[in-house]
């Protein structure tokens, strides 16, 4: 299996030979703490990194490391790392990047739990967090300094769905002596490809699209292989300990065979839904890349090879009209994260984004009124059927 193979069927059949496992499909699960020699000296060439294998499952395990290997080939990196969560991705990674006296300069639209790692985290240890607005390269440019180690950015960001210039930015980055991580998670390696556009580093929280059926908790880090094995030793061996279990990557590993076919589907489905909310009086707004309407369509269709199936919208009756429409609703799951089969709408402003303050909210474009839909894989008549009974009177009331 190679990279010239197709995306698809690399999820599917890469790093695995049912000849090498007794002709088992589907690769075995490695329930295993710690890992056996055949001899001192094996153990002491393993340890020292001059023999290939594995020692104990907080550093490796072949599991996971099936999974690495996908994940890294899906995104077109040397190298790939799993972990417990997302956050445990975005930490480690950081913890092992930055150091006191460093700045990271991060886009003004961050995820609620990545800003607060940011703020009450980082902050405490010397290291300045400065926030600019990457939808505009320039404002990138001139806040780069001598102590930038890190650019930091989400694209589409979470949950207004800002797209972020990943060539631009790199190339700004770069020229700085600074790395680029961005956070694909909404993407998925199927539509965006941030290592091909520049960037050093991808994370994921792979708990949504690639495990898809939100039954796991995962996070996964691609990019050069100098830095994920540092990433390994440092943040996450030593400093968070944030192992994944390998057992969730096996549900991982199932999640990327259907990966390409549940994003086609997810995508078709999400450009519906936001062409049918663009038309109703009840709503303000609707940020979604796909609409032409959207301020960074063009750039999506140059970044992106499909918009996604995440949604913001703003109603024009604010909070209390946001509020309604979600207690109106019957099939679809009032509930936090994204990716799933299932449909799940939530409201950032006191979910997810709660983390923020209401001003932090007005300055990063994170409005009260704001609603976050994660188009699942239900029919789509059935996902706007439900939204259409909980727009009707009394559920929600048109503003004047």
């Amino acid at each position: 299996m190679t990279r010239s193979h197709g995306f698809a069927t690399r999820a599917i059949h890469l790093g695995h030979d049912p000849r090498d496992h007794e002709g088992a499909l589907t690769p075995p699960l490695h329930l295993t703490s710690t890992f056996a020699f055949e001899s001192a000296e094996a153990g002491a060439e393993t340890f020292a990194g001059t023999r290939a294998g594995h020692v104990y499952s907080r550093i490796s395990n072949p599991t996971l490391d099936l999974l690495e290997r996908r994940v890294a080939s899906l995104e077109g990196a040397e190298a790939g790392l799993a972990l417990a969560s997302g956050m445990g991705a975005i930490t480690a990674a950081l913890w092992t990047l930055l150091a006191p006296g460093d700045e990271v300069i991060v886009d003004r639209t961050l995820y609620g739990c990545t800003f607060a790692f940011l703020h009450h985290g980082l902050r405490k240890f010397g290291i300045t967090v400065t926030h600019v607005d990457m939808t505009d390269p320039e404002t990138l440019a001139a806040a780069m300094s001598a102590r930038t180690r890190v650019v930091y950015f989400e694209t589409p960001a979470n949950p207004n769905m800002r797209l972020v210039d990943i060539a631009a930015i790199a190339k700004i980055a770069h020229a700085g002596g600074a790395q680029v991580i961005v956070d694909n998670t909404y993407a998925t390696p199927y539509l965006t490809r941030p290592i091909a556009l520049g960037a050093d580093l991808v994370v994921h929280s792979a708990t949504k699209y690639l495990g898809g059926h939100g039954d796991l908790v995962a996070g996964l880090i691609a990019g050069r292989a100098e830095t994920v094995g540092e990433i390994r030793l440092v943040g996450m061996k030593d400093m968070t300990g944030a192992v994944m279990a390998p057992f969730n990557a096996m549900l991982v590993l199932r999640g990327l065979k259907t990966l390409a076919l549940r994003m086609d589907r997810h995508c078709a489905s999400a450009a519906t839904v936001a062409r049918w909310l663009e038309a109703r009086a009840e709503v303000a707004r609707v940020q979604y890349p796909g609409l032409e309407s959207f301020g960074q369509h063009a750039l999506a269709c140059r970044q992106m090879a499909q918009p996604g199936a995440m949604i913001a919208f703003e109603l024009k009756g604010g909070l209390e009209a946001g509020r309604s429409l979600m207690d109106g609703l019957r099939m679809i799951a009032r509930a936090v994260s994204l990716g799933d089969a299932e449909t799940l709408i939530q409201h950032p402003a006191s979910m997810t984004h709660s983390t923020y303050t209401p001003e932090e909210r007005a300055a990063h474009d994170i409005g009260d009124g704001l609603i976050r839909l994660s188009v699942g894989l239900e029919d789509v008549d059935d996902i706007l059927a439900d939204l259409d009974r909980a727009f009707s009177p009394p559920a929600i009331a048109l503003a004047g």
